[in-house]
């Protein structure tokens, strides 16, 4: 018995630096590679959300709005599993997919500063729900392009980007 029981334990011990590095790894999408989650915009004035990866399958949800930033959550063949910054998605072509990132304000009225710092002066003011395009990222603040205005805004006022995201 106590043969068997450090079999089993030595075969832990071996595999748990393999479970280990897996767990850190990032996830990789089935079909492109990308990473999982990843964030793209709606390529189309109109994209059809549907309950599974075919045309077959009903449609769920219409998105309206070009260049809304949707996140990634899974592949299958030609059709990407999305949602919305409400988690509100389905599965839709990847045809009406642009790798072009954009945000969406969901601070109303988020200022937009000359730099990345808080005591950096305001040039613009944007409000919730205001989609914009996204530039440059550090650890806390994106630069951010909209209406022809662009500045720097806080990460924890926009969707589309990653926390841990930097953008150069």
């Amino acid at each position: 018995m106590r043969t068997f029981a450090h079999f089993f334990a030595v075969a832990a011990m071996a595999l748990a630096p393999a479970c280990a590095n897996a767990a850190t790894e990032e996830a990789r999408g089935s079909v492109t590679s990308l990473p999982l989650p990843r964030y793209v915009s709606l390529k189309t004035d109109e994209g059809n959300a549907r309950r599974g990866p075919s045309l077959a399958h009903r449609i769920d949800w219409v998105f309206r709005h070009r260049d809304m930033p949707l996140k990634v959550t899974a592949e299958f063949g030609h059709w990407r599993r999305v949602e919305d910054a409400d988690g509100l998605g389905g599965w839709i072509h990847y045809s009406l997919l642009s790798g072009v990132r954009t945000i969406v304000v969901e601070t109303d009225m988020t200022e937009l500063r000359a730099r990345p710092a808080a005591d950096a002066p305001a040039t613009a003011r944007a409000e919730s729900g205001v989609i914009a395009r996204l530039g440059e990222c550090t650890a806390d603040w994106c630069r951010i392009n909209a209406g022809g205005e662009k500045g720097w805004v806080p990460k924890a006022t926009i969707w589309g980007v990653a926390a841990d995201e930097l953008r150069d």
